[in-house]
């Protein structure tokens, strides 16, 4: 029996052995393949230290010169943060909600590790624990969203890396900055703009919270679109941050009982130009590509804040004035509604649906009302009303009731009911055609109709009734020194339409381009004292039906007339006889010192009047080389850009008009036209404010001003440019079908208001600035009717200023009685010959 038993424990003994060895060799086979395997992945792991000169996706930003946001592109939305930029809270609440061991554990918590595991053995499913801020800081990195489980060792061994090679410091900030929020918000900074507004160091206890619940989920926890959930997780991190000891109770429970304040803001631009910022976009990308929006660039363009804005209210009140003059169109559309009936003094059916209208918002209001839902009728009216987009400082706003002295409105973002009273829509007389008005309305329900979709302004006093005007419009300003343009405005509303008029728009310039011509005819030896024949002509053209009968504005003739008379009375017929005169190539070859393309350029005497197609810019560039003294400059609108790191890579090198020389490393700008040339063409254009078709411009009261007014054919387009030696501003109104502005649309009428509102601006609080006169002028007395020198004893001689070389030879005699239209005033029949006199 012993010897049985002995037997026994020797097999046990030596199956023990057998065992134990078995289990070394199978330990050591393990400690091999996973360092082998550990070996292997970590050769092929990216490498953390990338991390150091990490690059962050940041949007492009576009600012004016002294910096206001203007505007932003890109598809994340980032402001990357230094560690000692993030609130301590805001690590407070990350870490509770994330890591609570994050400055215990070496990048990966065993601890949680093996919690998570054994969740996953009890239950089948994924528990919590198993995710460290770092592994995430890998995973976001290097290694993507796909669930493996060879990605999660890659995790691991990437976390281990991380904690070798950074501080905890570090590895925070490159996860504040990087992880995903939602709405595009990158990053902790970029969804504290996004859901609150507000920079990540103004933010309070709760929305703090908010924020750092939102990485576990961002959509499913996300406080705008289900704000229940996200208020659960809110309170989660709370509840954790408070069993932490980062809070105490009383601030547990203050931020605990507060309510939702998220929702979406859009970037706030400080400045609004879209024009502008869309023109630093397309020219960012075509620099540097596809980097240009995720690259951190900024972009400082030459625009002065004060001046856009004037700009832009100067051309929107521009065409509103011009809309109130042409009548009302009706309504943008109808929305449904569920208005009790009893609200309006009219017997008629409530509208069923939004009804077709042809303006230009109706397409947008067709969209919002196309399903209202039936559970609660006004708040889904608020919700539709709400996706209507406020044009031009226009708010859309529903007709709510009518009576006999007004209307009664929800308006879009204004909770309380609007009162509009007949007084304040009395101007809606029905458009008939660009000259022709409907009846004067006599009370509310002639104008507005229970249901109505229409456009309120906000005056000083309340709202008034208005509508997006269908005419469209721009307005540029340039400094005539360098080119800077200081202000932009393509349209009525960026929202409404994208296409650029400021840049984009061909359109002829009418009369507003006649200073080029007479510039050229001073150059072939024409002075302002030349006399020209206004009156009738006609050319035969055979690319024309019929013959050409050009004629001026007012339909009259006036004989001769003195250049500087016919221009700031924009004598059409003396533009004409002065083209012929100085013959076509000698013109082109002129324009072409104001920057003008001559193959562009209509090679006949229609040139005379305009007929080139050019836009704004275009008009103030070459308006600015009189400006200036005769040096062309470049239109420029990028001033500087820096890089993320705030390194300035591109500063404009624009040539300038330096006085007297230009300092080391400014380039001068080319001097292409004679100076006494351009002085004498300021003076003349000084006549058209102080005596011609801009005398509008006079309630300005500044004596150093000057300009053009400009209408073409059918007043299809009304310009007006002006300048003084410190600035020049081109203001255009005009229909994109180029349909007629109306009769008595004149470019004094239509486009000038523009520019006398945006100057009242730009010229405040500034000197008188005047182009200098050149040496080589002189002042004399001539006779108003010839030209002439006049004699000492002539009563009624005027001065005129000429080129030193240039100066008239000849006496005029005195008449006894000067013949009708002599002074070129009066509309007079043109004698039969008439001595167009050349000195």
């Amino acid at each position: 029996m012993g010897t049985m038993i002995q037997i026994a424990l020797r097999l046990i003994v030596a199956l023990a052995r057998t065992l134990f060895r078995f289990g070394m060799a199978l330990l050591l086979l393990l400690i091999i393949a996973g360092g082998a395997s550990w070996w292997y992945l970590d050769k092929h792991l990216p490498s953390p230290e990338s991390l150091r000169g990490v690059q962050w996706q940041v949007p492009l930003q576009v600012y004016t010169r002294d910096g206001r946001l203007i505007g932003e592109f890109g598809e994340k939305r980032r402001t990357p943060l230094r560690r000692a930029e993030i609130p301590q809270r805001m690590i407070h609440a990350f870490i509770a909600s994330e890591d609570d061991r994050f400055y215990q554990h070496p990048g990966v918590d065993w601890q949680g590790l093996v919690r998570a595991a054994a969740h996953l053995i009890r239950t089948g499913e994924k528990g919590p624990g198993g995710s460290t801020i770092t592994m995430q800081v890998a995973r976001n990195f290097f290694l993507g969203r796909e669930k493996t489980y060879l990605r999660k060792i890659n995790e691991i061994l990437l976390a281990l890396k991380i904690e070798r090679l950074f501080t905890k410091d570090e590895i925070l900030e490159l996860y504040i900055n990087k992880i995903f929020l939602g709405h595009r918000a990158y990053g902790a900074a970029a969804a504290s703009l996004v859901y609150y507004g507000l920079p990540l160091s103004d933010l309070n206890l709760a929305q703090m919270a908010m924020i750092a619940g939102l990485p576990k989920a961002p959509s499913r926890f996300n406080p705008v679109t289900n704000p229940e959930r996200a208020i659960a997780r809110r309170d989660y991190v709370l509840g954790r941050m408070l069993d932490i000891g980062y809070i105490s109770r009383s601030e547990h429970d203050k931020a605990q009982a507060e309510g939702v304040t998220a929702k979406v803001h859009a970037l706030a631009a400080e400045v609004e130009a879209p024009y502008i910022a869309e023109m630093a976009r397309a020219y960012m990308e075509e620099r540097y590509g596809e980097e240009a929006y995720t690259a951190g660039y900024k972009v400082y363009t030459t625009i002065e804040g004060p001046l856009q804005s004037a700009a832009n209210d100067a051309l929107r009140n521009a065409l509103l004035a011009y809309d109130l003059r042409h009548g009302y169109r009706g309504p943008e559309g109808r929305l449904a509604t569920s208005i009790s009936e009893a609200d309006s003094e009219e017997e008629k059916e409530a509208p069923q649906s939004l009804s077709q209208s042809s303006n230009s918002s109706s397409a947008i209001i067709e969209e919002a009302s196309a399903n209202i839902p039936a559970p609660d009728p006004e708040d889904a009216l608020r919700d539709d009303l709400g996706k209507i987009p406020v044009l031009g400082s226009l708010h859309p706003a529903l007709v709510r009731k009518v009576d006999r002295d007004g209307i009664e409105l929800s308006v879009r973002d204004i909770a309380d009911p609007v009162r509009v009273s007949f007084a304040d829509m009395e101007w809606a007389r029905p458009y008939i055609t660009p000259n022709r008005l409907g009846r004067k309305p006599k009370k509310a329900a002639d104008v507005a109709s229970l249901g109505d979709i229409v456009r309120l302004q906000k005056k000083d006093e309340g709202f008034v009734l208005s509508q997006v005007p269908a005419v469209e419009g721009a307005l540029v300003s340039l400094s005539p020194k360098n080119g800077a343009i200081l202000s932009l405005v393509g349209g009525f509303d960026f929202r409404r339409s994208k296409f650029n008029r400021a840049t984009q728009a061909k359109r002829q310039p009418g009369s507003s381009f006649k200073p080029f011509i007479y510039s050229a005819a001073l150059e072939a030896g024409f002075t302002a004292a030349s006399i020209i024949n206004d009156a009738p002509v006609v050319f035969d053209d055979p690319s024309l039906e019929s013959a050409w009968r050009p004629e001026n504005y007012s339909r009259k003739f006036f004989g001769p007339t003195r250049l500087r008379t016919a221009l700031y009375k924009s004598r059409n017929l003396v533009s004409i006889r002065l083209l012929r005169e100085m013959g076509i190539d000698h013109a082109l070859e002129h324009l072409a010192k104001f920057g003008f393309d001559p193959d562009a350029l209509p090679h006949g005497l229609s040139l005379a009047l305009g007929s080139a197609d050019l836009s704004p810019l275009e008009i103030a560039s070459g308006y600015a080389v009189i400006a200036n003294g005769g040096h062309i400059v470049i239109p420029h609108f990028v001033d500087r850009i820096v890089d993320i790191d705030d390194t300035t890579i591109f500063t404009s090198s624009a040539p300038t008009v330096c006085e007297p020389e230009c300092e080391p490393g400014v380039v001068p700008a080319p001097r292409t036209l004679d100076e006494r040339n351009a002085w004498l063409m300021y003076s003349l254009l000084r006549d058209v404010i102080r005596s011609g078709t801009a005398r509008k411009a006079l309630s300005l009261e500044r004596s150093d001003i000057a300009g053009k007014t400009g209408t073409t054919n059918d007043q299809r387009d009304a310009w007006f440019s002006g300048f003084n030696a410190d600035i020049v501003a081109t203001a255009w109104v005009g229909f994109d079908e180029q349909a007629s502005l109306g009769n008595k649309e004149t470019g004094g009428r239509a486009a000038l208001p523009m520019w006398i509102e945006f100057m009242e601006t730009a010229l405040a609080d500034t000197a008188p600035s005047q182009l200098k006169r050149p040496d080589r002028i002189v002042t004399v007395r001539i006779d108003p009717a010839t030209g002439m020198l006049a004699p000492t004893a002539q009563k009624d001689a005027i001065f005129e200023s000429f080129r030193k070389d240039r100066v008239p030879s000849q006496m005029a005699e005195i008449p006894l009685q000067r013949p009708a239209g002599s002074t070129s005033d009066e509309a007079a029949p043109a004698p039969a010959s008439v001595t167009e006199r050349l000195f």
